[in-house]
């Protein structure tokens, strides 16, 4: 079993836990020279809120596929906490993302045979343990403790949203990863679905990496940090959606 590391005490000193995610010198590269990532270095600290954007073909999908363990860089390091993911076997790698990671995607990705309870319960029942009473907390906290026995297709699309939520808190993980998690969502949503992910962030200290390409939703996070190329950009703290957009339209010129 992994194990989630606080701070700790050393020769009589308090010594701070390693951040969230650590991303050193990762590079992505497939077949033709298609270079995705390069050299990216990357440190987000525990407890913080992530926006990931950039034009069409930048890299920010090929990013959170890495650093959420889905795909293996070319070279670099990724880190989640204080583990290497990239000297983990598959089997030990799946453990880690069923245990530490949580995901969101603009899909939902529920399965439609099981029941909403079900769903959020499957990361759970997959690490071989059951918890009744934390999956009835989980669909409580986001609205839905009376949809349990639903099944996903009974449900809309932003409470459908919801429950993957749930289903990405249910570990209680390290990182949540949410890739365009309000991509299908109309406005009134989409600000549901973002607070709740901001509310995991300021009130239980988890750490939220979001792809999103919109502005609005970017607004949410503590910072925003902006792929061309491969490469980081810039980066903006307190983002602002009239920030955020102006930077998208001089990286889309720029891509062009």
């Amino acid at each position: 079993m992994f194990r989630r590391r606080g701070s700790a005490t050393v020769a009589g000193e308090r010594v701070a836990a390693p951040d969230a995610l650590t991303l050193d010198g990762v590079s992505r590269s497939y077949r033709r020279g298609t270079v995705a990532l390069e050299a990216l270095e990357l440190a987000v600290p525990r407890g913080r809120f992530l926006a990931v954007m950039g034009p069409s073909g930048s890299g920010k999908s090929t990013l959170l596929q890495c650093a959420a363990g889905l795909d293996r860089p070319s070279s670099g390091t990724v880190r989640i906490g204080d583990v290497d993911i990239g000297s983990l076997n598959e089997a030990a790698l799946t453990r880690l993302r069923r245990e530490r990671v949580g995901f969101v995607f603009q899909a939902h990705n529920l399965v439609p045979s099981l029941s909403v309870g079900e769903n959020v319960a499957l990361p759970l029942l997959l690490g071989g343990t059951a918890d009744d009473g934390r999956v009835a907390l989980g669909l409580a906290e986001v609205g839905l403790g009376d949809r349990a026995d639903d099944r996903p297709t009974e449900l809309s699309g932003g409470q459908q949203q919801r429950v993957a939520i749930a289903r990405a808190l249910v570990t209680r993980p390290e990182v949540i990863f949410a890739d365009e998690p309000t991509g299908a969502l109309d406005p009134g949503t989409a600000h549901d679905v973002l607070t709740l992910l901001r509310r995991a962030v300021d009130r239980d200290g988890h750490t939220v990496v979001m792809v999103t390409h919109d502005p609005t939703a970017a607004a949410w996070a503590d910072e925003a940090l902006f792929l061309a190329d491969g490469r980081i950009a810039t980066r903006l703290a307190n983002p602002e959606p009239t920030q955020v957009h102006g930077i998208m339209r001089n990286l889309g010129r720029r891509a062009a």
